[in-house]
């Protein structure tokens, strides 16, 4: 049962979400991230590793989050037009929470963040949005110029990515009214593999909301 069921999918997961006051700068410079705002390593439940750590946190003006991976051996390999084979952070946002519904709403988005791949040279960071397979409602795409990111490197060739989505980006965000939001996170990595927030590609986390966790916007 345990090989065909991951641990994880058995749960419904419920984290706090901390607001940043004030939001951090975003530089690549995690110094002013705290073990309040870093997200669980829930995949220790199925017995995985950590090879990165992963930070959330909000702000009337948006969502933010950072993002540390470990030692490597060599420079991330990324290019946007295939962000999904590339060293990559990914976000899923759902702003209404529909934890019983099996395809996304207009309120659902899946966000990609490189720590290259951008800019003339192509070293630079950059992050976008992609749609979202199987969608009943699509939300709008957003430009990549919109999305503030940077990224630095770490001893040990590893390296840190931070960013910023503009709460006019995020539809149907609205703390007041609706503090708890749908939210799944992965860390891919050329040379650690997959690390995920609750299951992996096996169970379809990239158009279905329900194996998503809840977060709550405290």
């Amino acid at each position: 049962m345990s090989d065909l069921v991951p641990p994880r999918f058995l749960f419904r997961f419920e984290l706090p979400i901390h607001r940043l006051d004030p939001p951090p700068r975003i530089d690549g410079d995690l110094a002013d991230w705290t073990d309040r705002c870093r997200l669980p390593e829930l995949h220790k439940i199925d017995g995985r590793r950590t090879f990165a750590d992963v930070w959330l946190g909000w702000h009337e003006s948006g969502l933010y989050l950072a993002c540390r991976v470990r030692a490597r051996n060599y420079p991330p390999r990324c290019d946007p037009q295939k962000f999904w084979k590339s060293d990559n952070l990914r976000l899923m946002t759902d702003m209404r929470d529909a934890r019983d519904v099996r395809r996304a709403t207009r309120f659902c988005q899946h966000f990609y963040f490189l720590p290259a791949g951008g800019g003339p040279d192509g070293r630079a960071p950059v992050a976008g949005s992609h749609r979202i397979e199987r969608a009943a409602a699509h939300a709008p795409l957003v430009p990549s110029e919109r999305i503030p990111i940077a990224a630095g490197r770490t001893p040990g060739g590893g390296y840190t990515l931070e960013a910023h989505l503009p709460a006019d980006l995020l539809v149907g965000f609205n703390p007041a009214d609706n503090p708890r939001i749908g939210f799944f996170t992965m860390v891919e990595d050329s040379e650690h593999g997959q690390q995920y927030l609750t299951v992996g590609d096996d169970l379809s986390w990239y158009y279905d909301p329900s194996t998503w966790a809840t977060g709550v916007l405290c």
